[in-house]
């Protein structure tokens, strides 16, 4: 009897969950991409006579048919982005199980934190990098962690910090006036959101790719996907 069949069941195919997120964070990335060329274009056609949507005291201005499309845009790029958190949160999980099914070890982090990591301040700062980190070092022993994970997290958290980036602070109509006043720390953040998640792609890729080639040689069985 093998080790994972002592410990219970054995690790699940993770490649097309890797595949699945991976293209989820592209299609996050090319969201915010549009999201950029949309703030440009109001920085172009600058502030209306009329002044900025949100005039104060509750009152706004009807938009415009630009600034309309902005919030068109913003919409689909939340979509997006949520569509990525669920697939890249399902790859995660998946990861995680598979590397205490490899090296019989618990997780450093509890389960709950795989997805409440994400959202409590402070330790958002670094418990998602740990639980990827924990999960490539305990199923991957030996391997040295890809240079495309600590890239992917260094520019989520200056996405994270700038507040405009994928969780940001501000209204759709907040940000159109930043954009006719002060467009380039728009386009910084945007910039950083998107490097994230081409960076999460390859750090993705990498990772699933060191786990499956693990199990493939550390278990009797393969992965069939």
């Amino acid at each position: 009897m093998d080790q994972t069949s002592a410990q219970g069941p054995g690790p699940r195919p993770v490649r097309l969950s890797g595949q699945l997120a991976v293209g989820g964070l592209l299609l996050a990335g090319l969201a915010w991409v549009v999201r950029a060329v949309w703030e440009i274009r109001l920085a172009r056609a600058g502030e209306p006579a009329s002044g900025p949507p949100d005039q104060g005291d509750g009152v706004h201005r009807p938009l415009d048919g630009l600034e309309n499309s902005y919030h068109l845009v913003t919409s689909l790029g939340g979509g997006a982005a949520f569509l990525c958190a669920l697939l890249f949160l399902s790859w995660l999980w998946r990861l995680r199980d598979n590397a205490r099914a490899l090296s019989g070890l618990e997780p450093r982090y509890s389960g709950f934190w795989v997805y409440l990591g994400w959202i409590f301040p402070v330790v958002n700062l670094w418990i998602p990098r740990g639980i990827v980190v924990d999960a490539f070092e305990t199923g991957s022993p030996g391997r040295r962690l890809p240079v495309s994970v600590n890239v992917w997290w260094g520019l989520w958290i200056v996405g994270l910090l700038s507040g405009v980036g994928i969780v940001y602070r501000d209204s759709t109509d907040e940000i159109i006036a930043r954009a006719y006043t002060e467009v380039w720390p728009l386009l910084a953040s945007d910039a950083a959101v998107i490097g994230a998640a081409v960076a999460g792609a390859f750090a993705v890729h990498a990772v699933t790719r060191a786990q499956t080639e693990r199990t493939r040689s550390g278990t009797t069985g393969a992965d069939p996907v």
